[in-house]
């Protein structure tokens, strides 16, 4: 295949992405009332949506899918060709099915429109041309017009496949919205990797793998020094003679006292200590740590529960955890 290493990338690029957000932007003004009362009619179903199309539709079908899962709307994708053979069997009774076309006039699709009308069905179409047979076997149409696709041939799916997909996810994060969708219940279907762990891992998670340092008020340097080596955490809690959490040691504190004192026999773990410990609660998310860190410029904080001191969390925590 010959190619042209002549030709301008970087404004044929250009040329793309404009003519898709231009796409996009049209968008705006087709949503209307048919989309809200799309929008209630879901809110109100008792089953799922299925998605379906065939080629580049089918795979936007997937991506709308996966994003109303991981926000809490049940979805499922069902190839327009596989239903014809079998897998009409995934649409109950209550559901919705959604079939995204770009013409609304292949034969498959011409197919399966009726046979969803005829379970009863409600039907929606996503789709450009609106005076398609699809369009008009819907019972919801949503608008998602394109005049030319980027491909200079106008033959390969860009333009169309994307304002599809962002047709989706108005449609998803209006769903999102009208249930008012919580950071916990995200989390609840993100639990892996590092996007779960910013919404669900709490700080007790990670200080409980430490062994908690602390030393008396009254306790000497040289034990401070031991207690601050065999814990590895680069700091120490300072507690009065009730337990109670009355500051924190730092291998810098340590360093700055020897620097100014030659004598350190009578010097104890109160005169040293910063008085102003920077603490964080057991039961706060973990990212919050971080930005506590950040904000104080410190790399561990002093873990309190009901405000007992429980441990300690440092910045090579989160690190380990992805979450920096």
């Amino acid at each position: 295949m010959k190619t042209k290493i002549d030709k301008n990338i970087i404004a044929i690029a250009q040329k793309v992405l404009q003519h898709e957000s231009e796409a996009i932007n049209s968008l705006i003004s087709t949503i209307d009332t048919t989309f809200e009362k799309l929008v209630h009619t879901i809110l109100a179903c008792k089953g799922k949506l299925v998605f379906s199309g065939i080629g580049k539709s089918a795979i936007v079908a997937q991506k709308i899918v996966a994003t109303l899962n991981s926000t809490g709307q049940p979805a499922v994708f069902m190839h327009a060709a596989d239903a014809l053979h079998g897998d009409l069997g995934i649409i109950h009774a209550d559901d919705i099915v959604f079939i995204i076309s770009k013409s609304g006039n292949t034969p498959e699709i011409k197919v399966l429109a009726p046979l969803i009308n005829n379970m009863g069905n409600t039907l929606v179409a996503m789709v450009s041309d609106l005076d398609s047979y699809l369009a008009k076997q819907a019972t919801f149409v949503l608008n998602a017009h394109v005049n030319k696709e980027a491909c200079p041939l106008n033959l390969a799916p860009t333009t169309s496949t994307t304002v599809a997909m962002a047709l989706g996810d108005a449609l998803a994060v209006s769903l999102l919205e009208c249930r008012e969708f919580s950071k916990e219940r995200f989390a609840k279907y993100h639990p892996g990797g590092t996007l779960g762990k910013k919404l669900y891992m709490r700080v007790s998670d990670l200080s409980q793998n430490h062994e908690l340092p602390i030393v008396f008020a009254y306790s000497s340097i040289s034990q401070t020094i031991l207690e601050i080596s065999s814990k590895r955490l680069g700091a120490t809690a300072v507690i009065n003679e009730q337990k109670e959490l009355i500051g924190i040691i730092t291998d810098g504190d340590l360093r700055r006292m020897l620097n100014a004192n030659k004598n350190i026999e009578n010097i104890t773990a109160q005169d040293i200590m910063n008085p102003k410990p920077k603490t964080i609660d057991a039961d706060e998310f973990a990212v919050n740590a971080l930005l506590q860190m950040k904000e104080f410029a410190v790399s561990q904080l002093l873990v309190l529960d009901k405000k007992k001191i429980k441990g300690f969390i440092h910045i090579h925590d989160l690190i380990k955890e992805g979450l920096v």
